[in-house]
């Protein structure tokens, strides 16, 4: 067993809400902070402009030097031996042990030299630290440093979770961020030959023991789930952290960078992909090649790079020409047409060509495609790069570029884009919106996360992954503009995907506009990660936005010139805004802008509030409960008065504790669970006892604790996967998913040994979604009916023992939350194959008067994920349809009335995420709100109105 970590007062992290720094999940990337004596007493003997990291004693950026070192050896050693030379700045105790090298980029004079922090042997999460050199008639002189280097880290390697076990859980923990909010007929294991689709929809692989730099850092299995979304068939690319004292996934993000919401290439390009005429041609095969051409979708003829394959005997959308003269590698447009974005997106799907054609000028076909637009942009984009910042391809050594065009959503049209960690995957388009290869900003933009992987490789979640996308969205908008020509003081210069629809006008069109006047830090959005990756689109037009206005005021030539020097040179796996910020100076320093430049360029964050502790300015209009839990999907309960819900100390190096406190604010709130080493999440409580999981090495355990005080109770153990507790009394309900996916839900009385489970564990049915009140059980049902299954709800009368289905309004193909009242039962069901709008539905308590209060269809459907209810009210997790990425986007709480014909009113007018809701009784709620960038418990004892 882990040995406790000490528990401490009141929490001044940043959560994985926050963004930066926070990208670290569910806790705060902060280390021990550095002695005010010891900056003083740097400054004092340094001439070099150092800024300070946070929460560590290496300063974040070393500008302003010219300082010698060894010219012989490697740049890595000569960097490395810079920072053991200066080590009462750097504070890095061995360089030559604890840095390896990651990449050294050489242009003319300049040495760029990346290295990854590694804590006895393993590497750091984001810990990178850039030594920036020149090198001239045999000398070296450093010029500056940036990154970040954790120096508290002290956590030993000696993982107590097996690989195996790690894997299992990260697998869990995906399916339960993403299927485990409905159950439906692919959830009953039987009904699929002995695995729900659920549990075969997705699979692990442990890619090694990794550090999280959170205080003294936390030892965690890295593991990659890949597969497709039981829900939506969408594709998977999940990196998940589980801790390895414990086994609870600490951290969890998607590795998919969308335009709209992996594997680097190996050095020289890619593998060979099967063609119509077997392989790829080797390198020495190629030549370079032909020139052709075709029309783009807005009527351009435009020429292409061609191959004439003779095997096929057509003219084929391979470049070779581009790239002869360095790594012999192709631009290659495939033909993805019909095949599903799941098996396109980080695979490669089987039996695709390259586009291809008789002759050497392609025909309408190919421009309906897409293909004509894709093949030519990326040739532009490569051109771009290559003549403008003197860089090979996306890497920089000339790796070779593929992009699958017209890829498909379950058989239907697909309106996205994406870089995969090896190529760009375009979809289909439908009948509004063309193929999104047809707008060269989004071709841009997708090269360019290939780019940033290949330099600073900024982390896709939270700030550091909205700075990802800022940069893309900087870079693709920057390379359309200038090839179409179009001023930046144009009104729509600043359109991203503009050309994409079919009917309207550009600026009706586009996803995002970086020159809006209006996003800056004071609209920045508070989500979780099970949210846009944390914000990473929803976030990312503040620092765009800046760049966008650098780039107006003192031109494209050198306002892209500072954007690219400050990702390729000064930026960091882990970098937020003011990272961001600090990164962009610099380099524009470095290129020897005058004082009145540099005015501009600091004057362009400062009005897109880019400033220092700018997180601070956030308001709410909420009552706080409690302050930064530092913790993310560990749930909130509420009743009877009282609120528990889960928290980690001050760094987020803590195993998450259980806590309670009154919902009226009185009090001070008490710990309830051990502080033992395991994750404690999950809780429930009806004033009189909490309820709550504890994950340990070994498996799960549910436990409980009066609030009035005594010993904490082990009430059941498993390896399974549990979820959805619930006390009332004597009585706790919970579900279990087994190994084959199969979804139990079940409820312990007092002096049980083992549950009952409502549904008897049969096989052939699948109960989930348990809630509780007034001695009844409601939950969500799929059942065998005949030779058909079909899902429902069920309430189950303890008393009595009997079970009554609810009468339905169709055929429900999902349902979600349950939630059982003193006079009704809601939930939330799915019947229409759409966008995931649900219907929220209610019953009486015997199954009659079944009505829609928010129905699936027509103006105002919900998106809703999960809700809750008290006898005066129903409050619903959902989101609006929108079409933008903006505050609308995230999931509000929205609350109903009990009456006939209930009005919807939202709970809280913050901005930002709102999530885990538990109602308290009446009208109030308790929450868990992401607003001010950090993961606040807080409440509302009256809904807020409209929010106009």
């Amino acid at each position: 067993m882990r040995k406790p970590r000490a528990r401490s007062g009141r929490s001044t992290a940043k959560s994985g809400i926050a963004g930066a720094a926070a990208l670290l999940g569910a806790a705060a990337l902060v280390v021990s902070a550095v002695p005010a004596q010891a900056t003083a007493a740097q400054k004092a003997n340094d001439p070099a402009e150092v800024i300070p990291g946070k929460g560590t004693s290496t300063p974040s950026l070393v500008d302003g030097i010219r300082e010698g070192v060894k010219a012989s050896g490697s740049p890595a050693d000569a960097a490395r031996g810079h920072l053991a030379d200066k080590k009462g700045r750097y504070r890095i105790a061995d360089p030559g042990r604890d840095l390896a090298p990651v990449q050294t980029v050489t242009s003319g004079r300049t040495e760029t030299v990346r290295l990854q922090q590694k804590h006895r042997g393993l590497d750091v999460l984001g810990g990178q630290y850039v030594v920036r050199m020149e090198k001239k008639d045999g000398k070296r002189v450093v010029t500056g440093t940036s990154g970040k280097y954790f120096t508290a880290l002290k956590t030993d390697t000696k993982a107590e979770v097996g690989e195996e076990r790690a894997v299992q859980r990260a697998v869990a923990a995906t399916l339960a961020r993403l299927g485990g909010k409905k159950l439906g007929k692919g959830d009953v294991p039987a009904a699929r030959g002995g695995k729900s689709k659920a549990a075969a929809s997705l699979s692990g692989t442990a890619r090694g023991l990794v550090v999280l730099p959170r205080g003294a850092g936390v030892l965690t299995h890295h593991v990659t789930v890949r597969g497709s979304d039981p829900a939506t068939g969408q594709p998977v690319l999940q990196e998940v952290y589980i801790d390895a004292k414990a086994g609870y996934p600490v951290l969890q993000y998607s590795g998919i960078k969308t335009f709209g919401a992996a594997r680097q290439a190996a050095p020289g390009g890619s593998p060979a992909k099967e063609t119509g005429g077997g392989k790829a041609p080797a390198a020495g095969d190629r030549h370079p090649g032909v020139a052709g051409s075709g029309v783009k979708y807005d009527g351009t003829t435009v020429e292409l790079g061609l191959y004439f394959d003779t095997a096929r005997g057509e003219y084929v959308m391979r470049d070779s020409s581009r790239m002869w003269d360095s790594s012999k590698n192709v631009i290659s447009t495939w033909d993805a047409r019909g095949k599903d974005v799941m098996e396109s997106s980080g695979r490669w799907p089987e039996g695709i060509k390259e586009f291809g054609s008789k002759g050497p000028q392609f025909d309408k076909e190919a421009t309906e495609a897409g293909a004509v637009d894709a093949h030519w942009a990326a040739g532009k984009v490569y051109d771009y790069y290559k003549k403008v910042h003197g860089r090979d391809s996306l890497d920089g050594r000339g790796t070779a570029v593929d992009s699958l065009v017209g890829v498909t959503y379950l058989g239907m049209p697909y309106v996205n884009a994406n870089w995969d960690g090896t190529k760009m995957v375009y979809g289909s388009g439908d009948e509004e919106y063309k193929t999104l290869s047809a707008d060269l900003d989004v071709v841009g933009h997708e090269m360019t996360h290939g780019v940033v992987e290949n330099s600073a490789n900024l982390v896709y979640a939270g700030q550091s992954g909205a700075l990802n996308e800022a940069v893309a969205d900087y870079f693709g908008n920057a390379i359309a503009v200038d090839a179409a020509g179009i001023s930046m003081d144009d009104p729509d210069a600043g359109l991203l995907g503009g050309d994409l629809c079919r009917t309207k006008s550009r600026r009706a069109c586009a996803l995002r506009d970086l020159n809006d006047g209006a996003t800056t830090s004071k609209n920045f959005l508070g989500v979780s990660f099970g949210s846009d990756n944390g914000g990473v689109h929803l976030n990312s037009t503040i620092f765009s936005g800046a760049l966008w206005d650098i780039r107006e005021d003192l031109g494209r030539t050198l306002a892209d010139k500072i954007a690219y020097k400050a990702l390729t040179e000064y930026m960091t796996p882990l970098d937020g805004f003011t990272e961001g910020r600090n990164a962009v100076v610099a380099a524009a320093k470095a290129l020897g802008l005058s004082a009145k430049d540099l005015n501009t360029v600091t004057r362009s964050f400062n009005a897109h509030g880019i400033v220092p502790d700018w997180e601070q300015a956030l308001g709410v209009d909420t009552d706080l409960l409690m302050g930064r839990l530092n913790t993310a999907a560990t749930g909130v309960g509420a009743g009877g008065g009282w609120w528990a819900t889960s928290k980690s100390n001050d760094d987020g190096t803590e195993a998450y504790s259980v806590y309670a406190g009154r919902t009226d604010g009185k009090g001070s709130p008490k710990p309830m669970s051990p502080n033992d080493g395991r994750y404690h999440v999950e809780p429930a409580t009806d004033g009189k006892t909490v309820v709550w999981l504890a994950y340990g090495p070994t498996g799960t355990d549910v436990l409980s604790r009066p609030l009035a005080g005594g010993p904490v109770r082990k009430l059941y153990g498993t390896t399974d996967d549990i979820r959805g507790l619930g006390v009332e009394g004597a009585v706790v309900v919970f579900e279990v998913m087994d190994s084959l996916g199969g979804r139990h839900a079940s409820y312990l009385r007092a002096g049980d040994k083992q549950p009952t489970w409502v549904d008897e564990r049969r096989e052939d049915t699948a109960t989930a979604r348990p809630s509780l009140k007034g001695g009844r059980i409601a939950y969500a049902k799929s059942y065998l009916e005949g030779d058909t299954y079909r899902t429902g709800v069920e309430v189950l009368d303890l008393g009595s023992g009997q079970k009554k289905l609810m009468t339905q309004l169709g055929a429900p193909e999902g349902i979600g939350a349950t939630a059982v009242t003193g006079k009704h039962v809601y939930w939330l069901a799915d019947e229409v194959v759409d966008d995931g709008q649900v219907a929220v539905r209610r019953a009486n308590l015997d199954g009659t008067g079944t009505t829609d209060i928010s129905k699936e269809k027509g103006d105002g459907a919900l998106f809703a994920s999960s809700l809750t209810a008290s006898d005066e009210a129903v409050t619903v997790t959902a989101q609006l349809p929108d079409t933008a990425y903006r505050n609308e986007t995230t999931a509000k709480l929205w609350q109903f009335g009990t009456d006939a014909a209930p009005a919807r009113v939202r709970v809280s007018c913050n901005r930002g995420e709102q999530d885990s809701a538990a109602a308290a009784g009446g009208k109030q709620v308790v929450w868990i709100d992401g607003t001010t960038g950090y993961t606040d418990l807080v409440t509302r004892t009256r809904p807020a109105g409209r929010c106009g």
